[in-house]
């Protein structure tokens, strides 16, 4: 097992070059920790998936950095170059679009070519559109799974919604708004029409919505709907878990 302290000096991040992964807010400019402006305040360079979102957020806090585009289609290039500023004594923070690294997100390539270089990178908590959810869902989630975004040729999506009905738990995805209606019908079809089911859309935006239904109810629901926005999907999977109990977030747990 390694033990990582992250900041294993102790000091303060502006008397160091550190390399940080900082989760950002998914609507609201003012879900930003305290000790993430921290941080970006005190890098050199601030490496973004999209730099237009980080230019805004940034500036709503006055902070002034380089930014470094870095997203799905160029973070094999540009990790070792963030990696090579690091070590030529520059301090760089790292953004998702929006949320957590890693999630979803580019993150995983850069922390682990980090540690192969010797550096601890520095983790940043806050925000994720994942966490809001398992909270807004009101689904049993003392065990759950996620899958971020499904596949969209048609076998693969199956198949993936084939091992969410048999997993036992409360599976999270994340989905385009442009395949809601598809995926509501694929619910009933592969898992049940009596799931569980919520939709969160927006989370912490202006139009935040949460829908809680089974999935057959939902259908029905939103037939007519022209779906917008971004779209975090619950689905309750699990087999000791009451439909009645579902409104009011009671899950009954057999003997």
């Amino acid at each position: 097992m390694e033990a990582d302290s992250g900041n294993p000096s102790g000091e303060k991040p502006e008397l160091l070059p550190f390399l940080a992964l900082v989760a950002t807010p998914i609507g609201n400019l003012d879900d930003i920790t305290l000790r993430a402006l921290r941080y970006l305040r005190n890098s050199q360079f601030v490496a973004a998936e999209d730099t237009r979102r980080a230019s805004i957020l940034l500036s709503r806090h006055g902070i002034k950095a380089g930014l470094i585009p870095f997203h799905a289609f160029n973070e094999h290039d540009k990790s070792s170059r963030i990696i090579d500023l690091v070590q030529s004594g520059k301090s760089v923070s790292v953004l998702s679009d929006a949320g957590t690294p890693s999630i979803s997100d580019p993150g995983y390539l850069i922390m682990n070519k980090a540690l192969e270089s010797g550096l601890s990178p520095i983790i940043i908590p806050g925000v994720s559109a994942l966490s809001f959810s398992v909270t807004a869902s009101a689904l049993p989630c003392d065990r759950f799974s996620f899958h971020g975004f499904l596949p969209v040729k048609e076998g693969r999506r199956t198949k993936a919604l084939l091992e969410i009905a048999s997993l036992d738990m409360t599976a999270f995805l994340f989905e385009s708004p442009y395949r809601m209606k598809k995926l509501l019908d694929e619910i009933c079809r592969h898992i049940s029409p009596s799931a569980p089911v919520a939709v969160i859309r927006e989370a912490s935006k202006l139009h935040e919505e949460i829908l809680r239904g089974t999935a057959a109810e939902l259908v029905a629901a939103t037939a007519n709907r022209n779906w917008k926005g971004e779209c975090t999907v619950a689905i309750c999977a699990r087999k000791d878990y009451c439909k009645d109990n579902f409104q009011n977030g009671e899950c009954n747990e057999e003997d």
